[in-house]
């Protein structure tokens, strides 16, 4: 019977995935509803993402991102690293709420639910993650200043090194024991060793290996939805006991990131189109950079756990209000054109 549900749950949300796509305003999210079929068919046949033939696929989840952060990489330049010099305002709140306002939520948040001490670091290990790629297309759709973000993105990807394992020393030292040098070599290899292989790529091939720039985005989606499912498939037992707990945390942390981050922009009188990038910026994490760090601490299963659900629930929220500020803006264009139409 629960075989049963399983399949049908997965093709229900396969299904649904493919459904939306076809539809203007709900095709942003075809990509999270697959995650939600991978995820259940994980949750339903655990053995099946858990080893191959004897190879544990969890050795899989370093590699698929490094992929992925070559991806990055091929998708930016040395340009985007200019904007410090022409937003240093945006810049400097932008950063300064990245790597303040998170980890101080995880922390709180992770002591407030009364996590178990690896969980509870996994919560703070998200919030204490720079910001990923998928914020600079979330302020894309809610015109945002893009720009802006993408510089945002770049400079705390190149922090990460030093703040994430700082912070996770202040903060998550006190739930688990926590290596700064070892985790600070984790990502430089999992993250700022293939964007600088990207970034290289990007500026003597640019333009010359388009097949590369159609895959990359497919690859890239690929490889989050397979990370998500082993670590689903690895931590399904504690899932199912603080599964839904955990979903409740991840809202919280995520809506009050981007609560936060809105308004510290607008504290500060930046422009709204500032203010929604730093919303954007601060409440979307590199969930897949936590997934890693979390693998090479040995503790996908539970410290892996938060990233793994954070990382739907971002997509979601983040799509939802991007979309949300558009359309606002398209009201009130029409508005502005048809002063009488009602």
């Amino acid at each position: 019977m629960g075989s049963k549900t399983g399949i049908s749950l997965m093709l229900f949300f396969f299904l649904l995935a493919l459904s939306v796509r076809y539809t203007q305003k709900f095709k942003g999210f075809s990509f999270t509803i697959l995650i939600f079929a991978a995820v259940t068919i994980s949750m339903y046949y655990p053995t099946f993402f858990s080893s191959l033939g004897g190879f544990d696929l969890k050795k899989l989840i370093v590699p698929l991102l490094q992929i992925i952060m070559f991806g990055m990489g091929t998708a930016m330049s040395i340009k985007d690293f200019a904007g410090v010099v022409r937003m240093p305002k945006g810049v400097l709140v932008g950063i300064c709420c990245q790597f303040t306002i998170m980890p101080i939520l995880g922390f709180s948040i992770a002591h407030l639910f009364g996590f178990a001490p690896e969980i509870a670091a996994g919560i703070v290990l998200i919030g204490s993650s720079p910001s990923g790629l998928a914020s600079n297309v979330m302020a894309y759709l809610a015109k945002a200043n893009l720009a802006l973000s993408v510089t945002l993105t770049a400079v705390s990807t190149v922090l990460a090194p030093i703040m994430t394992p700082l912070l996770m020393k202040f903060f998550a030292g006190q739930f688990v024991p926590i290596e700064f040098w070892p985790m600070m070599l984790s990502i430089l290899k999992i993250v700022i060793l293939p964007v600088i292989i990207g970034l290289v790529f990007n500026h003597f091939f640019h333009g010359k290996a388009k097949w590369l720039d159609k895959a990359m985005p497919i690859i890239s989606m690929a490889g989050i939805a397979l990370i998500i499912t082993i670590i689903t498939a690895a931590g399904r037992d504690s899932l199912l006991t603080i599964g839904l707990l955990l979903v409740l945390a991840a809202i919280i942390h995520n809506m009050a990131g981007y609560f936060l981050g809105y308004w510290a922009g607008r504290a500060l009188k930046m422009s709204e189109q500032d203010c929604r990038t730093i919303a954007l910026e601060v409440g979307m994490q590199n969930g897949g950079l936590a997934s890693g760090i979390a693998l090479e601490m040995g503790k996908v299963s539970t410290v892996g756990l938060a990233p793994a659900v954070f990382g739907p629930w971002m997509n979601i929220s983040g799509s939802s209000l991007a979309t949300w500020w558009r359309d606002k803006d398209s009201v009130k264009n029409v508005r502005f054109d048809n002063p009488n139409e009602h």
